[in-house]
């Protein structure tokens, strides 16, 4: 019922060759080669761009793929699920995370949506803001979660607002910013800041911070998502990093880090799950956005704790009570 060549555009860009691409969907080389240069002929891009190695995404083709991938899954997922009482959350849920360092607010909400709804299946994907959106607007994801102020400029998104998630300046025990009587603009603009892939507002933010110094941003900031390697950098160095609030209270952090008292009296930003305005959000996606409110206000409210992210990357669990905490 769909058009083969959707199946093959997918498969070529999985297996980055179209050999590997035909013997994967059972035709040849060169049926896959021609079919896919029709579709390019009729779209009127490229979407591959071959090498003597295989077949690389253009950009066009990168947007052009995943939405195929969505079409082809969804059409898998109504035929499923034909039948009377089928289960509607049944089927996989693809979620973008901006910045991707925001990854591990899912693990307790994730959690508990497969609890209550053991045939979802989660496609996880992290990065910046600008590719969620991307991938928002082509179908290749079903729900973003980032910082609200991100997607306000986006008329075509549909915002479901989440309590904010605070967060602090961190460094290393012995850091000479630690002896400062209070620490100011010009103080945190001698080191160099680790922050998570640039989205509003924070990254005017980090920036401004440096201007009203007058020193360079690009100089100084660095762009990491992944903490392990941030941990790790602020523990060796004197570069400052950005840390869950929650995360300071836990043994782990207190054995190697400081935090700095200056974010304190930034306003907070509200975090969002946004989807399209134009397609209602199917039961699973509404699913996904209540258990993340649920899971940000006990955080707020201090029923709960956050699951803490050691410096290698575990999430860690408390034995005695049975919910993360730090090692």
């Amino acid at each position: 019922m769909i058009d083969r060549r959707l199946q093959y555009v997918v498969s070529t860009a999985h297996f980055g060759s179209f050999t590997a691409a035909a013997e994967r969907v059972g035709v040849t080389q060169s049926a896959i080669t021609k079919s896919v240069a029709d579709l390019e002929r009729q779209l009127g891009y490229s979407i591959f761009t071959r090498t003597a190695r295989g077949v690389l995404l253009t950009d066009e083709g990168r947007t052009f793929a995943e939405r195929a991938a969505r079409l082809l899954d969804e059409a898998q997922d109504l035929l499923r699920g034909g039948s009377a009482g089928s289960d509607p959350y049944a089927g996989v849920l693809r979620i973008g995370v901006c910045p991707a360092s925001l990854e591990w607010i899912l693990v307790e909400p994730l959690s508990t949506l497969l609890t209550r709804h053991p045939k979802i299946r989660f496609d996880i994907v992290g990065g910046g803001f600008d590719r969620a959106v991307q991938q928002l607007r082509a179908g290749a994801i079903d729900v973003a979660l980032g910082y609200e102020a991100a997607f306000e400029e986006h008329p075509d998104f549909r915002r479901e607002p989440l309590p904010p998630m605070p967060t602090t300046f961190f460094v290393r025990h012995g850091h000479p910013i630690l002896a400062c009587k209070e620490v100011t603009t010009a103080e945190i603009a001698k080191y160099d800041l680790i922050s998570p892939s640039g989205s509003s507002p924070y990254d005017y933010f980090w920036r401004q911070i440096y201007e009203e110094a007058g020193v360079d941003a690009h100089e100084k900031l660095h762009i990491i998502d992944y903490f392990p390697i941030v941990a790790r950098l602020v523990h060796k160095t004197d570069a400052i990093g950005i840390v869950s609030i929650h995360y300071t209270n836990t043994r782990t952090f207190k054995s190697r880090f400081a935090f700095v008292p200056f974010l304190e009296s930034r306003p907070l930003a509200p975090l969002c799950c946004a989807t399209r305005l134009r397609w209602s959000p199917r039961p699973a996606v509404r699913a996904f956005m209540k258990a993340c409110r649920e899971r940000r206000l006990r955080s707020m409210n201090g029923s709960d704790r956050e699951p803490s992210v050691s410096a290698h990357g575990d999430i860690s669990l408390d034995s005695a009570a049975g919910r993360p905490a730090g090692e």
